[in-house]
């Protein structure tokens, strides 16, 4: 928890500093001085705001709690300047820009995000680069304080055998699952006519008849849609290979490129503007459909793979995995899927798309489910799948035979934890720090920030 709150610390208000400047003949109430920077008064009840807004846990008085996990941010900071820690500069624009197309996402467009900062975008952009500079660089002092920590089994079991009951903790039921998936086969005739529409809305562009942002408004399969197809800045990585063969080959904002086909469907692309290394572009998509037929011969298909490999005739279901399945992510490990959430195999069943736990909760270890119909999340579509129970995790007080990887975690994070505290109590030592009258009165984190 102290780790997540040091961290938190770097975003505390994302947008304090935009309001704390807001007029020059104001005077700004300093409520602390770290070495020779204060921590406002406005800064503070910004992120308080924030906080709230968000939804985020505050620790005790937040007029105490806020302060100083900003102060402790600066003392990283000041370090990060001693060791000259520098970051990737093209990491943060990639950072940026996604933060950026978030808010326009949800806001709807650019200057509904001003309105909502009553700041112009370059000064938002710049504030959220400024703050995730720090973040990483903050993280960098973290890493280089702990990277010489080494664990042993024999201090995880030490470790164990001090924990008190109520400190182990529960684990629920998890499942590690295989999954093989198939994509129908669509018609011929359902791509052409897709491809047609999207040269007919190239054409009316190109003939000035139609704006390429209200076709996509009105026609547009991509989430973009919403705000005309606009995509914000992209790195060539962030972008799938065909779009970004194709999108950082157009030099013409008036023009439209031709018809590119992607994992996700085909796009029509128009250029906005280059930037270095970074391409903002705006996009149609169409996905052709799905029929019912096609479902329906998918699962037939499935459904003799299954039978084969219940009656040993053939594969197994990994073979089948390797020889049929369409599932990039799974298909070159067995079918075995991964939880992004912990990097591990193993599933809470509220982890899982909701298809796939509906057929797991009904298997026994070593079973295989029916073909079923599932929505791809990734690509928003209809597909086939079948999903084996490799194993079942029963809910259970963890145990260190069974759950060592847990303690391990435990008792690395303590460790750090250790090491960090460490540290900050000799830079709070070593450091200049006034707080002022009425902001003293608080039980704080960490002791020697009062120093007379």
């Amino acid at each position: 928890m102290k780790k997540k709150t040091i961290l938190s610390a770097i975003a505390l208000a994302v947008g304090a500093a935009l309001y704390a400047a807001s007029g020059d003949s104001v005077i700004e109430e300093v409520a602390w001085m770290i070495g020779d920077e204060p921590i406002y008064k406005s800064e503070i009840e910004q992120a308080y705001m924030d906080m709230q807004n968000d939804r985020q846990a505050i620790e005790g008085d937040p007029y105490c709690f806020i302060p100083e996990q900003i102060a402790i941010e600066r003392l990283f900071l000041h370090q990060a300047d001693l060791d000259t820690v520098e970051v990737q500069e093209s990491m943060v624009q990639q950072q940026v820009d996604a933060q950026m197309n978030f808010l326009v996402t949800n806001l709807g467009t650019r200057e509904k995000v001003e309105q909502y900062f009553r700041k112009p975008f370059p000064e938002i952009r710049e504030y959220y680069a400024t703050n995730m500079r720090n973040r990483t660089r903050v993280q960098q002092v973290r890493n280089s304080l702990t990277k010489n920590l080494k664990v042993t089994p024999g201090d995880v079991r030490r470790y164990y055998n001090t924990l008190s009951q109520d400190s182990i903790p529960y684990v629920p039921l998890q499942v590690e699952v295989q999954l093989l998936t198939l994509n129908p086969v669509i018609p011929r005739q359902e791509i052409d006519d897709v491809k047609a529409r999207l040269r007919d809305y190239a054409d009316r562009v190109t003939r000035g008849e139609s704006d390429f942002s209200t076709l996509a408004i009105l026609y547009s399969e991509a989430p973009e849609g919403v705000r005309g197809g606009e995509i914000g800045f992209m790195g060539r990585g962030q972008l799938v290979p065909e779009y970004a063969a194709v999108a950082f080959n157009l030099n013409d904002p008036k023009k439209v490129s031709k018809i590119v086909e992607t994992e996700y469907g085909f796009h029509i692309i128009q250029l906005i503007e280059k930037r270095g290394d970074r391409i903002n572009t705006r996009h149609i998509l169409l996905r052709p459909k799905v029929a019912e037929k096609d479902l329906t011969d998918a699962l037939t298909r499935l459904d003799s793979v299954r039978a084969d490999i219940v009656d040993k005739k053939l594969l197994t279901f990994e073979d089948a995995v390797r020889l049929v399945s369409q599932d990039k992510d799974t298909r070159m490990s067995n079918g075995v899927m991964v939880n992004q959430n912990t990097g591990t195999t193993r599933y809470e069943m509220s982890q899982l798309p909701q298809e796939i736990a509906k057929q797991v909760a009904e298997l026994q270890p070593g079973e295989i489910s029916k073909p079923f119909i599932m929505r791809d999340p990734k690509h928003d579509r209809e597909i086939v799948a079948m999903v084996r129970l490799s194993k079942r995790h029963d809910a259970h007080i963890a145990n260190l035979g069974d759950d060592y990887q847990t303690f391990k975690d435990m008792y690395e994070e303590a460790q750090r934890q250790a090491i960090v505290d460490k540290w900050l109590a000799k830079k709070i030592k070593e450091t200049y720090i006034r707080i002022e009258e009425g902001w003293r009165g608080c039980e704080f984190q960490h002791k020697g920030w009062i120093k007379n």
